[in-house]
């Protein structure tokens, strides 16, 4: 389809749903605080139910497709009186003056009430994974999870996989984390559970987002307390798996008349322990290689952020965000070297390896938003992210016979400096149009980033720089942005339709010893990005939706880097100049039974799928590119379904499958396909006493990871029971009972075979305290979707 044709579509499908009736109010307490959470019920004037919504974050609810015609709105909340309202809807949408919900008539200081949002909430667009209501997440850092989210996976390399698919982006408070690899997971293990509100997994993001992430978005939500007043916590987590480790937060947040104040602190402190085992055949010889890894971290996550209100309509703003991060990595790896005719060994490798880690990573968000009482909406993000890593990576290693005697050795050093420095401002508007809402916006960003590799081999002690293995690298990206969308309904259909432009211009500059190997990569190229939605509710008890968007996956900047590296004495590591970026176009069918049972059908086309592969390198060395090398075709089914057993029991159950089938466009590179299904379950038993249990667990059947490893199942079982009693919470889990997310797989690429296993310490026991503090009325702080949104996920780790 051209892009005119597109249009052409678009406009007479908006123009079609033009005689939309719509109903907007807000929800508030006695004291003008919004209140968020509440269920909104539209009755016909028999009692038949009509439509059902709850209020967001702000205390709005929004309910389409109204015909002309007489209802009752019901309001009700935990704690409140629920209200009823006669209303009429007309041929003109409608916006309601701000409804108050009284406080209950009972005693508040005899009975407790507790409101809580379910664990987990399956959206048209997204499936919602709330964290603060599970026992299990107590303990948990931000990798742990994720493992845990319905529907994600991940890979040895700890890549998110969500329906079949990598190139997940993960924001944190709606800006994208530039971190990855090591690093996203040094800053995921300090980001304590405790101060986690949500994980949101966005599989069809709306012309709004940044189009890249070839599987959508996840977005992290970080908690906010509410109200008037200061409130605030003090938490700690004792881990024992291998070895002790603690996790550690305290928030606070303070409502002061036209301010509001929060802060968050939270750190990691342990020693965790991995291993992997790689069996390579290459040419005439196997390498059978053993590592086990320790890896001694200390993390600090500090948060502060302000806002404050000018007028009733309008709030500035501001969020500052650092983590600071030292790791030492110590490993003893073995590989016997076997000639592979008469499987003798013909020596042993031995390389005891450690490497200094020190990383800052600072972020400051400044933000403007107004909104009338028309619903008219304007808000405006200033970023500036910079993030920096010191490396040091210390390689001795030494070939010896089978009885140990030493026949050579080499010992390297690698220092390997990084500094990135991130740009972005975005501004968008929305609007009420027609009978619809119409939304538009704007936006620029620009990245440089500065990768210094310095290599030295140690003789006698003295460090000699190799010019050779040395280099630097310099990538500037530029971004610009714009986008329009609009939603709109009729009757029983709603439709949204919006489209994104971006254009991107890049440049990537090798500074080597050797002026003849520099090198220079520059890129130009303009995108389309198209994506609509189609709601039908066909009754009271069945609805339907179709979603469609286009997606891009840019390259990490370091895979673009075209000099090569060593990684270890066998292994090297070398960036691709021509490597392109990939583009996804989904598609997505769902059904929703009586606002609980979900089932989705989802096809994805994938063209240039890129992905890291092994290639030999002579008979003996090998060395690690990212290559354009397939186009794939995901085809999903998903069945997700919360249900009560009892009034003490809750469920909430997701079966899927999926078949992936990758296409090869490189000859080294092998078709194949693979299908997978898997599920998650979650039980929550609420015990006498104030007492809860929680029994969780997922499973995935053999898969492919990233295109090239076939691997066998997996899954993890988790308990979890928790104790509350005033303002006192403790928990204690166990993660992992079975000991089953270890993982097992095999890969080849031309004429090199690996079969790999590997794993951490993921069976461990942790022991959690919590003290609340305050009143419990304190105003939630408004969440920031900042303008870092795409920029900062494509740093190699």
């Amino acid at each position: 389809m051209n892009t005119r044709t597109l249009f052409l579509v678009l406009f007479f499908i908006v123009s079609a749903f033009a005689k939309a009736q719509t109903l907007q109010g807000t929800v508030v307490a006695e004291s003008q605080e919004p209140l968020p959470y509440v269920n909104v019920i539209i009755n016909a004037v028999d009692g038949t139910l009509v439509k059902a919504a709850i209020t967001n974050e702000q205390g709005v609810f929004r309910i389409a497709d109204l015909a002309p015609d007489t209802y009752t709105l019901v309001l009700s909340f935990v704690g409140y009186t629920t209200v009823e309202q006669t209303i009429t809807i007309t041929s003109t949408p409608r916006i309601l003056p701000a409804i108050q919900l009284p406080l209950a008539t009972e005693s508040l200081e005899e009975v407790t009430v507790v409101a809580q949002k379910p664990i987990i909430q399956v959206e048209p667009d997204k499936t919602v994974f709330n964290v603060a209501g599970t026992v299990s997440s107590a303990g948990n850092n931000g990798i742990e999870l994720l493992r845990k989210a319905p529907g994600v996976r991940l890979d040895n390399n700890n890549n998110v996989i969500v329906e079949g698919k990598t190139g997940v982006l993960i924001y944190i408070d709606g800006r994208q984390s530039f971190l990855q690899g090591d690093d996203l997971t040094a800053y995921l293990q300090a980001l304590q559970a405790d101060t986690i509100e949500s994980i949101e997994i966005i599989t069809q993001p709306s012309a709004r987002y940044d189009a890249a992430g070839n599987a959508g978005i996840i977005n992290i939500r970080l908690k906010r307390e509410k109200g008037l007043g200061t409130r605030g916590s003090i938490s700690s987590t004792v881990t024992v798996g291998d070895y002790l480790r603690t996790n550690n937060s305290v928030s606070l947040t303070s409502r002061l008349k036209k301010w509001n104040l929060y802060g968050t602190y939270s750190n990691y402190l342990g020693r965790s322990t991995s291993f992997i085992d790689l069996f390579r055949i290459q040419g005439d010889k196997i390498f059978d290689s053993q590592t086990d890894s320790e890896l001694d971290g200390f993390s600090n996550n500090i948060r502060f952020g302000a806002d404050h209100y000018l007028t009733k309509r309008s709030t500035i703003g501001g969020v500052i965000t650092a983590n600071f991060n030292d790791t030492e990595s110590f490993s003893n790896s073995q590989t016997p070297i076997i000639d592979r005719n008469t499987g003798v060994i013909d020596s042993i490798l031995r390389a005891p390896n450690s490497s200094e880690n020190t990383t800052v990573n600072v972020g400051v968000n400044l933000n403007y938003r107004y909104q009338d009482t028309t619903g008219t909406t304007f808000s405006a993000d200033v970023d500036y992210g910079r993030y920096t890593r010191d490396r040091l990576n210390n390689q001795p290693n030494f070939y010896v016979t089978p009885s140990g005697e030493i026949l050579n050795e080499n010992i390297t050093l690698q220092d390997t400096p990084i500094t990135i420095d991130i740009y972005a401002a975005k501004a968008d508007y929305e609007q009420k149009l027609g009978k619809g809402v119409f939304e538009t916006g704007v936006k620029a960003s620009k990245v440089r980033t500065d990768n210094i590799f310095d290599f030295f081999n140690i003789i006698n002690g003295t460090n000699i720089l190799n010019v050779e293995r040395s280099n630097e690298f310099i990538y500037d990206e530029k971004i610009y942005a714009a986008y329009a969308k609009y939603n709109a309904g009729t009757g029983k259909w709603k439709f949204q339709g919006g489209l994104r432009v971006e254009h991107t211009d890049s440049q990537g500059d090798l500074i080597a010893a050797t002026e003849t190997n520099n090198e220079s990569v520059n890129r130009t190229y303009t995108d389309l990005f198209p994506s609509a939605g189609l709601t039908y509710a066909a009754n009271r008890n069945n609805s339907f939706a179709l979603n469609y968007s286009r997606r891009i996956q840019r390259p990490n900047y370091q895979d673009l880097n075209p000099f090569e590296y060593q990684i270890d004495e066998l292994s090297f590591r070398r960036g691709n100049p021509f490597l392109q970026p990939q583009y996804t176009n989904n598609v997505k069918l769902s059904h929703t039974y009586k606002y609980t049972l979900t089932t989705s059908f989802s096809y994805s086309y994938v063209s240039d799928f890129f992905a890291q592969v092994t290639e030999a390198i002579g008979d003996s060395r090998n060395f690690l590119s990212t290559r354009n090398v397939a186009d794939q075709e995901v085809y999903n089914i998903s069945v997700s379904y919360p249900f009560k057993v009892n009034s003490w029991w809750s469920v909430y159950a997701n079966v899927y499958g999926s078949y992936n089938v990758f296409t090869a466009t490189n000859d080294a590179f092998i078709s194949t396909s693979q299908e997978t299904f898997g599920f998650y379950a979650q039980n929550t038993i609420r015990l006498p006493k104030d007492f809860k249990l929680e029994v969780s667990g997922w499973y995935s059947s053999p898969s492919i990871w990233g295109g090239t490893y076939e691997t066998e199942s997996i899954g993890s079982l988790n308990l979890a029971v928790q104790k509350t009693w005033k303002q006192w919470t403790g928990k204690i889990t166990i993660n992992d009972v079975l000991y089953t997310i270890p993982w097992n797989g095999t890969t080849q690429f031309g004429d090199l075979f690996i079969d790999g296993r590997g794993g951490s310490d993921s069976r461990n026991v942790n022991f959690y305290l919590q003290y609340a503090f305050g009143n419990n009325d304190v105003k939630k702080a408004r969440k920031r979707n900042g303008s870092l949104e795409d920029e900062k996920g494509r740093i190699g780790g």
